[in-house]
């Protein structure tokens, strides 16, 4: 199995989240969710407009979210969706 099978093979089975952000804090929230690992991967879809999506490991919504809302205090951050 290849890593790039694997990426998606493991995407497939998370929760997905999708929010804008100020750009220049996706680094620093790749960084905190890095920190967790296993949590969930940040992905970014549009760099130039922020826009971001968690893949969340199933069982860890509530997690995420509470660290999410902690950041919120601090950084920009709004749900957003994502026409597919």
């Amino acid at each position: 199995m290849t890593l790039a099978m694997l990426t998606n093979h493991v995407f497939a089975e998370t929760i997905k989240r999708y929010y804008r952000v100020d750009r220049r804090e996706i680094a620093f929230l790749r960084f905190i969710f890095e920190a967790y690992d296993g949590l969930a991967v940040l992905e970014t879809l549009d760099p130039e407009a922020g826009s971001i999506v968690f893949h969340i490991a199933p069982g860890c919504e509530r997690d995420v979210e509470t660290i999410l809302q902690d950041l919120k205090k601090d950084i920009m951050m709004e749900p957003a969706q994502i026409n597919a």
